[in-house]
């Protein structure tokens, strides 16, 4: 199924719901749909990890009763929603990617999952997720060409809002696992500001996040702010700003072109077609800086340039505990990437975590210094399209693809919104629009902008 960025047509919610209100459809009948089209193409994709089609089918039937009574609780109210299999569900086994652990169950929602429910979404199943969130790869393929990786670690939540059998679903990012399996599927995603959203028992490590994969910005937002509205951020955080409804679009005056270390490996169809989409973008007015335009965007761009290395260092010294007794219970289950990872985490010590969390901070303030230069950050959201699975099952790190344009918008805690705006090769390709850490509302309206008035690249 080759991807063509201008005639592509993802599954949306928002627009369904003039539909549920008017009586000319019903959230079970949209669940149908859905359910449909998991049977025919979950086969080949494998997004999910369990299914709960009882009692989403339950869900959907009392959110029609609320639309035809006149008492719909909000815009997500009947939407059919996939939670990556590492948040907890009540209703399903929560596996976190680990052979031999899909019957585990915690019998509790997350921060999350609850808080969607009580807005009325069909919570329909768990999608797959690569083990413990990290960098083996999971089962699950891309929808748009089977023989090539979904992505990861939110790898089912991406293919199965690509493959059209939800419009929206959650997953999780600490390095590059919710903006890189989106840009890979042709969704649109939100890795918010650090904190913004509960990530309920996922308390653990310094810079993840939880995130939404979905067909359409709206949808995107609406999921993320009822989140937000109900369960709030992290504890210590004031959460997610902004209102229920979406922002509105938002033009920039002024965008930073962002190379990071991700420009050096990406491949020259997936640049051409970025540097077509900057055209289009500067003959509108919007004024592009580089950093050879202004020393402060070169010193950024210095302070981010071994983000990956830099991410998966403090990713693993804050892991090691919880990895170490994961070992204890799953002695021969364990991937060799995951106990690779295991092995670098016990030979860092203390002074490497502080030495990380040093030049961490510097980046951090290296960002602030751009506030005044522009509006925002525009960049790839991958080097290029979803690499061939033959190509990468022998690569020791990797596997699930170049996390080089998302370890640094991570390692800053800052919001990046993924778009679908490039076509390479019968492929998708993913740009993001990146702003200071607590400007999701402005990211997401630049987004917006972005979407509606920018003319798709195909290549």
């Amino acid at each position: 199924m080759a991807y063509d960025p201008t005639t592509h047509r993802p599954l949306t919610f928002h627009d369904a719901v003039p539909g549920f209100l008017a009586g000319r459809d019903t959230p079970r009948d949209y669940l149908e749909r859905c359910l449909a089209t998991i049977e025919a193409r979950e086969p080949e994709v494998q997004a999910w990890m369990a299914l709960n089609i009882e009692g989403a089918r339950a869900a959907a039937d009392a959110a029609t009763a609320r639309y035809r009574a006149g008492q719909a609780i909000g815009p997500v109210d009947g939407m059919p929603i996939g939670i990556k299999d590492i948040l907890q569900t009540h209703d399903m086994p929560t596996s976190l990617g680990i052979a031999g652990n899909e019957g585990a169950r915690a019998r509790q929602d997350s921060a999350s999952v609850w808080a969607l429910r009580e807005a009325g979404a069909v919570i329909l199943g768990k999608t797959v997720t690569t083990e413990l969130g990290g960098a083996h790869p999971s089962k699950s393929r891309n929808p748009f060409d089977v023989r090539r990786t979904a992505g990861g670690s939110s790898s089912g939540s991406g293919a199965a809002v690509g493959a059209g059998m939800v419009p929206a679903a959650l997953g999780t990012q600490v390095v590059g696992s919710i903006i890189r399996p989106a840009a890979f599927s042709a969704n649109v995603a939100i890795k918010p500001s650090f904190g913004a959203l509960h990530r309920g028992e996922r308390q653990g490590l310094s810079q993840s996040c939880l995130g939404v994969h979905a067909g359409a910005v709206e949808d995107m937002w609406h999921v993320a702010a009822e989140i937000a509205a109900r369960a709030g951020g992290d504890p210590g955080h004031p959460g997610l700003g902004g209102t229920l409804a979406p922002p509105a679009p938002r033009r920039p005056g002024r965008l930073i072109v962002l190379e990071s270390e991700g420009w050096a490996a990406t491949e020259a169809p997936t640049r051409e077609a970025f540097e077509a989409l900057l055209e289009q973008l500067a003959d509108d007015g919007v004024v592009l800086l580089r950093r050879a335009d202004d020393r402060l965007i070169d010193a950024f761009e210095r302070s981010i340039a071994e983000s990956v290395t830099m991410s998966m260092g403090l990713v693993a010294f804050e892991n090691r505990w919880g990895q170490a007794n994961l070992l204890r219970l799953f002695p021969d289950s364990l991937s060799d990437t995951t106990l690779a990872q295991m092995k670098h985490a016990t030979a860092m010590t203390v002074s490497d975590y502080r030495d990380l969390l040093a030049r961490r901070a510097e980046a951090r303030l290296r960002q602030a210094t751009l506030a005044p230069l522009a509006d925002g950050i525009i960049t790839l959201s991958c080097t290029g399209p979803a690499p061939l699975l033959e190509e990468i099952v022998h690569r020791p790190t990797g596997r699930t693809g170049n996390t080089a344009f998302n370890a640094w918008t991570s390692l800053l805690g800052c919001p990046a919104v993924t778009l679908p705006l490039l076509g390479v090769a019968g492929m998708p390709v993913g740009v993001q629009v990146v702003g200071q850490p607590g400007q999701d509302e402005a990211v997401v309206g630049m987004a917006r902008w972005l979407g509606e008035v920018a003319r798709p690249v195909n290549r």
